[in-house]
């Protein structure tokens, strides 16, 4: 079982030695396009170091806790029609830090992914929004293939929730107009509100599904067990790879230390327990997170890598 983080990587003093930079679409539209072009290519560069550099520092990490999620902003704004024009123009002068970055963490067995934002919906019954988050996953995909992915199922973890209003069918619907490599990667979540982990399930033929089991207990009000059937779905959705669980808990102070906290006794609306804690706080939880050892676990805390270490710490000392 890896044990991952998302996106930002912490130090002990809560520092960001290597962070992904971005820049808004505001300030990149003032500018003339010499401009523009520089401040794109500067901030892709740094990043794609930074993303190295990071890579470097969880190869020296037990094989265990080699998994991370990285940002989306690896290459700023790209995905505006803008930007898009001048990517191409300077893209292929940072293949070699792409590549860089791929044979490394394949050659030290991290695993990646990444997680296109909330508004990226498939299944929006607004063709407009489901161009959009098309374009956004194959942006998603093209970062993963220049690092070398996308060529084998589930070599790269690229995920997505399918909440919109044409469901499952629009989902489909979009799903078979993404690249072959975008559709190798794609991975489908449940979330809080909208789909439950049943309905995402109507997609495991299409792809892989990632449980969210913080997601399901928000929903349902419900703490999901390994043996329940529909993870037996879960899993074989994966087609023989790793699957991959993401787990969070709701802030402190809003569920009790211990014990498996019920919506109905704590009387506070859905709403408020969706907002996810800095640390894992309760063991009683964080037992029935690890209880699901067929999978990798992507921690979703607010202190990143170093809630996860905790967790990880917690693990070894029950063993």
């Amino acid at each position: 079982m890896k044990l991952g983080f998302a996106c930002k990587y912490l130090t002990a003093d809560l520092k960001q030695p290597f962070p992904l930079k971005a820049t808004t679409r505001k300030r990149f539209l003032s500018l003339n396009n010499e401009q523009r072009t520089l401040l794109i290519y500067e901030l892709a560069k740094n990043n794609l170091v930074n993303l190295f550099q990071t890579l470097e520092q969880l190869a020296l990490l037990p094989e265990d806790l080699r998994m991370m999620r990285i940002g989306s902003d690896l290459l700023p704004l790209y995905t505006v029609p803008e930007a898009t024009d001048l990517y191409q123009e300077f893209l292929p002068d940072l293949y070699p830090l792409f590549i860089k970055c791929g044979d490394f963490a394949r050659g030290n067995n991290i695993r990646l992914s990444f997680h296109p934002g909330q508004y990226s919906v498939l299944a929006s019954e607004d063709e407009s929004v489901v161009i959009r988050a098309i374009e956004d996953v194959e942006y998603h995909a093209l970062c993963a293939k220049l690092m070398g992915y996308g060529r084998t199922f589930q070599d790269f973890k690229i995920n997505i929730h399918m909440n919109g209003r044409k469901g499952f069918t629009g989902f489909q619907q979009a799903f078979g107009k993404l690249s072959p490599e975008a559709r190798l990667m794609l991975t489908v979540e449940n979330d809080e509100i909208s789909c439950s982990l049943d309905d995402v399930l109507q997609a495991k033929a299409l792809c892989a599904v990632v449980l969210d089991i913080h997601h399901h207990w928000v929903k349902e009000n419900e703490f999901i067990k390994p043996d329940d059937p529909r993870i037996e779905q879960v899993k074989e959705s994966w087609r023989g790879v790793q699957p991959v669980l993401h787990y969070s808990i709701s802030q402190e102070g809003l569920i009790p230390e211990e014990g498996f906290p019920d919506q109905a006794a704590l009387g506070l609306s859905k709403m408020k327990f969706r907002s996810h804690s800095d640390y894992y706080f309760n063991n009683t939880l964080n037992d029935w997170a690890l209880s699901f050892v067929d999978f990798d676990i992507m921690c979703e805390v607010k202190m990143k890598n170093l809630a996860r270490d905790r967790l990880y710490q917690y693990r070894q000392a029950s063993r």
